[in-house]
């Protein structure tokens, strides 16, 4: 396979662009070698600069629910962009995007759009603590909220201990009151406030984590975290900007049957463009400025092409309520024929799946939090990765990403792809 071109256009983004890439996971950093530009995407399939064609299973990280470029989104954005591209007031289309999005999420009785899932996560934490009059939070290991100071902790010398910046530029003291709990362990939390007694202003989880690999929340767990909350007056957030209208029209809480007092939103409310969201409670909303005096504002939030796109895509999920049964149905198909290659070749890897969302984990241990995430081979998933590559199938250039199956994945797409995982994996064996 020929890739020249690609490998010339990352030298010259190298030139001008930290590490090349707008994004540190599109580096291939984790996996070898050097990363492919993309030119074109059309339904499950996108090409690179020098033509080569896969079959592609990130879906620009989960939004891409229906494939790459489908005609209503297409039409959508046409029809907007010959009105202007943004005008910094309000437009009609935000309302019926905010009205959209509280019709398929019950939880959420008022919604405020920003620009990106960061956006979103930064500023629901923001409200928690202006309604609360609190200021610690806590987090799980493995859960990734985005690139907010205090979002990157991870845990000192043990996970209930105060969090300890991860990344240069993160100070201590923002650090400090991040709080460290431990996926799927109540104890952890339940730890972590008895020694800060009302001080905890939210608990912030992925209820399902896409970013450790796809691991879901327990139904005890997250039914304990619940009551743990309200007991403790404590506001629980559900990062939901992948698993938002992904894994259903509800959401993960959907999935779950548990409801946050916030939610966060991305991916697919921006039908592809970059958008974020979060909402939740009124009585929480409200204090959101222009309403109450927590400050959070955007000078392009509610971009008319953003919302657009989203109002198409979840327009599309509202009209069309069999997307998810189709979306399982695929996703299954390509879990049983991967499971099949693994029975085949005497492997035992672990595989984990929730709706349209799934990871292979090469540790043959169960995966249920980070520490049994992190157990997976790493080296093995790189050479697994490649061999798919050159078989034209594009994973999650990491082990600890999500595959995405859409709606534009047909049946010869998952046939060829179940093809390439077992030669794959004869491979790297």
């Amino acid at each position: 396979m020929n890739t020249d071109k690609s490998k010339q256009l990352f030298e010259e983004a190298k030139k001008y662009i930290p590490g090349g890439v707008n994004s540190p996971v599109r580096a291939f950093k984790s996996v070898g070698g050097d990363p492919l530009f993309i030119t074109r995407g059309e339904g499950a399939r996108f090409w690179d600069a020098d033509g080569n064609e896969y079959i592609e299973y990130i879906g620009s990280w989960g939004p891409h629910l229906f494939g790459h470029n489908p005609p209503f989104i297409k039409q959508a954005l046409l029809d907007a962009i010959e009105n202007g591209t943004s005008f910094g007031a309000p437009t009609e289309l935000e309302v019926k995007m905010a009205e959209l999005i509280t019709q398929l999420v019950p939880s959420v009785e008022k919604v405020r759009m920003v620009n990106s899932g960061t956006e979103a996560t930064m500023s629901a934490i923001r409200a928690a603590r202006g309604f609360t009059k609190r200021e610690k939070f806590i987090k799980f290991e493995g859960c990734y909220h985005g690139h907010a100071d205090y979002f990157l902790i991870k845990a000192g010398s043990g996970a209930l201990t105060l969090g300890v910046p991860t990344s240069p530029g993160v100070t201590k003291g923002n650090a400090a009151d991040t709080l460290l709990a431990d996926y799927n362990d109540i104890d952890s939390v339940k730890k972590l406030i008895k020694s800060n007694k009302d001080e905890i202003a939210a608990v912030i989880i992925e209820p399902i984590a896409g970013n450790m690999g796809v691991v879901r929340a327990k139904d005890e767990f997250i039914k304990e975290l619940r009551a743990i909350c309200d007991e403790e007056k404590i506001v629980l957030i559900f990062d939901e900007v992948m698993t938002g209208f992904r894994v259903a029209a509800g959401g993960a809480q959907e999935v779950l049957g548990v409801t946050p007092d916030l939610s966060t939103f991305g991916k697919i409310i921006g039908g592809g463009l970059p958008v974020g969201a979060f909402g939740g409670k009124a009585e929480i909303m409200d204090m959101i400025a222009p309403s109450g005096p927590v400050y959070q504002a955007g000078t392009l939030s509610g971009n008319p092409l953003a919302m657009a796109a989203g109002y198409a895509a979840l327009n599309h999920i509202k009209n069309n309520p069999g997307i998810y049964d189709e979306l399982e149905e695929k996703a299954s198909y390509l879990e049983k024929g991967m499971k099949d290659n693994l029975k085949a070749l005497g492997k035992n890897y672990t595989m984990n799946r929730v709706g349209s969302m799934m990871c292979m984990f090469f540790t043959e241990e169960e995966v249920d939090d980070f520490k049994s995430a992190v157990k997976s081979d790493t080296d093995i998933y790189g050479k697994y990765f490649h061999e798919m590559l050159n078989r034209g199938i594009y994973l999650a250039p990491a082990q600890f990403e999500a595959m995405f199956v859409s709606t534009a994945h047909t049946k010869e797409d998952l046939d060829k792809t179940i093809t390439a995982h077992k030669e794959s994996l004869a491979s790297v064996a």
